[in-house]
């Protein structure tokens, strides 16, 4: 194997292990943040997903250069674990759409900080509408979409890790 085979070898397992890891975390810890209802630290975990999803394209970028150099991209195991990794990277791609629906329902429970908003409750109450059950029954529905989503983000995050499990078996494997 020649330096740059070398070369490529190297990028490529770094890049699986400087981006796959931070991204499993990312997704693991969602769901407990979701469930504290702490949308700064979920914004936050919601962008480390997304770049880390986008660098870790480069670990199929180089893992499909380096099956090219050793001529191995017909051979059944490496055809499974690129399909395999295509298939992880939509499924993180749901996990992104699911933790901004996540955000967006939480933040209608967060208080509104808007200019003008506490002269609105005052006229409602002043007025005799019952603004408290319709707040209410959104904090509700909020919170359900919440929930909804920290299950089928932990769902997808499992099943994302387990990918990324059976692409290393492969790696090392290789039957």
């Amino acid at each position: 194997m020649s330096f740059g085979d070398r070369l490529v070898l190297w990028l490529h397992i770094a890049f699986a292990i400087f981006t796959i890891g931070p991204v499993a975390l990312a997704i693991s810890s969602t769901p407990r943040s979701i469930r504290r209802k702490d949308i700064p630290v979920l914004r936050y975990l919601t962008r480390i997903t997304l770049i880390f999803t986008a660098a870790s394209l480069l670990v199929l970028v180089f893992g499909i250069v380096l099956g090219n150099i050793v001529h191995a991209l017909s051979r059944p195991w490496l055809t499974i674990s690129m399909t395999l990794f295509v298939v992880a990277i939509v499924l993180l791609a749901l996990i992104v759409r699911d933790q901004r629906k996540a955000i967006r329902a939480l933040s209608e429970l967060a208080p509104d900080d808007r200019a003008g908003s506490g002269a609105e409750d005052q006229e409602a109450v002043e007025s005799g509408e019952d603004g408290d059950a319709g707040t209410s029954r959104q904090a509700a529905e909020a919170t359900h979409i919440a929930s909804v989503e920290r299950g089928r983000i932990a769902a997808l995050g499992g099943v994302v890790n387990l990918l990324w499990l059976v692409i290393l078996v492969l790696m090392v494997w290789r039957p």
